[in-house]
């Protein structure tokens, strides 16, 4: 089952959704985590001053108060402050998280508009294109661009058949470690630069290995894919050439018609796109920088707090306070069994809230890198125009399980665009305007809004021009990719930085919880 284009973009926002909510509500989690540290500290101190009544001498027990009274006092001072700054950041991300949500929706609504143009200017081409497709001009102009595809495509394939070959046939040549020094030396050729007691040996290695013979050959697998491949750009691009003619004939038609005005409106609603497009990055950049700052502060993350409860804890940790706990130990009286017993269970929870605020902060890395990650494949998602209405992709899965194996860690971003990218197609005999010759070319479409006829539907291969098959022109300027497709998550998407958090790029993880 297939799923259109803005369907498949609006399941990538809900998850991008649901990222958020866990990392608020984990956020929330480690502040009450670090609060109730707080409090079991402050309760353990409590507990060490009724032992001290017990055991010590009230002179030494009046100085161990002071000293437990005061770490305790700048806690608890610096526990208020902490909690107003998280909630100043708190109020921060929301309002981030406000201002995604209205940008979103008004992206979603120019996308709406978009598509009413798309099919008004669709319809018109509909009408018109019987006329025009009678036009000996146009007729003539469209069978060349036809015929020039089919060309390119056919010096295309002979080019990777010979790619192919070079790879399967050169093999043994570049496994023979003696024949690959003598080729790499330049032996043989005016490049070749050697003494003479060194030309001599080489020319005992040259006879052993056949090299007079073997080099030609070798020579010939290279250089054949080489010149195959100029010849089939260059028939790419008289194929493009020969497409513009065409592309210039139907957009005159088209404006002739009354189709320029919906031509104009459809390029100020993606120019509004794009513009929300750039809005969203600095508002997610924004976000990020209030979500790691959230992060921080919920786990004590604050040089003042962090100090005053560290005051505390060794306030509690002297080696007279430790003393006293010993000795206490040694004793077998009620009160003393009962307040070390409760010092114990206090501990005892002290450090199962510190490896719980551990996992917390964990999963919350998690997920940040996670969101960056789905940023990523949305921007990617967005520029390569896979959210237009005519944009279809095979597999319905892809918001489904492949979706959730993401979120989850199963397979890495890098994969997972690889997965849109193969599944995408757009509707069948649709182009800008409704029609075309079927010259796909590297992420562009024909403007044609006319019956295809027998326009060539042929794909060329990705190692062209960096194309990935058969794909409508973008309704904008998206250019290519920021960098090459590593097998690591976030290796070469382009999403541009705001220059708030530097590159944010991430490796890959595993992921608990809803993801």
């Amino acid at each position: 089952m297939s799923i259109r284009g803005p369907e498949a973009l609006a399941s990538l926002d809900e998850a991008m959704r649901d990222i958020r909510r866990e990392e608020e509500d984990i956020s929330k989690r480690l502040a009450r985590s670090a609060e109730r540290l707080g409090k079991i500290r402050e309760n353990e101190a409590e507990l060490f001053r009724q032992l001290a009544r017990l055991r010590i001498d009230p002179a030494i027990q009046a100085e161990l108060d002071g000293r437990i009274s005061s770490a305790e006092g700048k806690a608890r001072d610096m526990l208020k402050a902490h909690a107003k700054d998280l909630s100043k950041a708190e109020a921060a991300v929301a309002d981030e998280d406000a201002t995604l949500a209205r940008l979103t929706g008004e992206r979603n609504e120019a996308l709406k508009t978009f598509e009413t143009h798309q099919g008004e200017l669709k319809a018109l081409a509909s009408k018109l294109g019987p006329t025009i497709a009678r036009d000996p001009v146009f007729a003539g102009k469209r069978q060349a661009a036809t015929e020039m595809a089919d060309i390119a495509a056919q010096s295309m394939r002979k080019t990777e058949q010979a790619e192919a070959d070079r790879e399967q046939k050169g093999k043994p040549y570049r496994d023979d470690a003696l024949f690959m020094y003598l080729w790499e030396a330049g032996y043989g050729t005016a490049s070749y630069r050697a003494n003479n007691f060194i030309r001599f040996l080489d020319g005992k290695v040259a006879d052993l290995v056949g090299f007079a013979k073997a080099r030609p050959n070798f020579a010939m697998l290279n250089e054949i894919p080489l010149r195959l491949r100029e010849h089939a750009e260059r028939g790419i691009e008289n194929a493009r050439l020969a497409e513009a003619e065409v592309d210039a004939l139907e957009t005159a038609a088209i404006d002739n018609a009354g189709g320029k005005p919906l031509r104009d409106a459809m390029a100020e609603t993606q120019a509004r796109i794009d513009a929300l497009d750039a809005e969203i990055v600095i508002a997610e950049d924004r976000r990020d920088e209030a979500a790691k700052l959230v992060g921080q502060l919920s786990q004590g993350g604050n040089p003042a707090f962090e100090g005053a409860l560290g005051e505390l804890a060794a306030a509690l940790g002297r080696e007279d306070i430790q003393t006293l706990l010993a000795e206490a130990r040694r004793t077998r009286t009620g009160q003393d069994d009962t307040i070390v017993a409760q010092i114990d269970e206090t501990r005892v929870r002290a450090k199962e809230e510190e490896g719980e605020t551990r996992e917390l902060n964990e999963r919350l890395k998690t997920l940040a890198a996670r969101r960056r990650e789905l940023e990523d494949i949305q921007w990617e998602f967005k520029k390569q125009r896979f959210d237009d209405p005519r944009s279809t992709f095979r597999d319905d899965k892809l918001v489904g399980d492949v979706l959730n194996d993401f979120l989850r860690g199963g397979i890495s971003a890098a994969s997972y665009w690889e997965k849109w990218r193969g599944s995408q197609n757009w509707s069948a005999g649709t182009s800008d305007w409704g029609g075309g010759v079927g010259l796909p070319n590297n992420g562009r479409r024909s403007n044609s809004p006319w019956p295809q006829g027998g326009g060539s539907t042929m794909n060329w291969p990705d190692s062209s021009f960096g194309g990935s098959g058969s794909q409508p022109r973008p309704r904008g300027n998206s250019g290519g990719f920021g960098g090459g497709w590593g097998s690591g998550s976030g290796g070469g998407f382009s999403r541009p930085r705001t220059g708030l958090t530097g590159t944010r790029k991430s490796g890959g993880f595993k992921t608990g919880g809803r993801f």
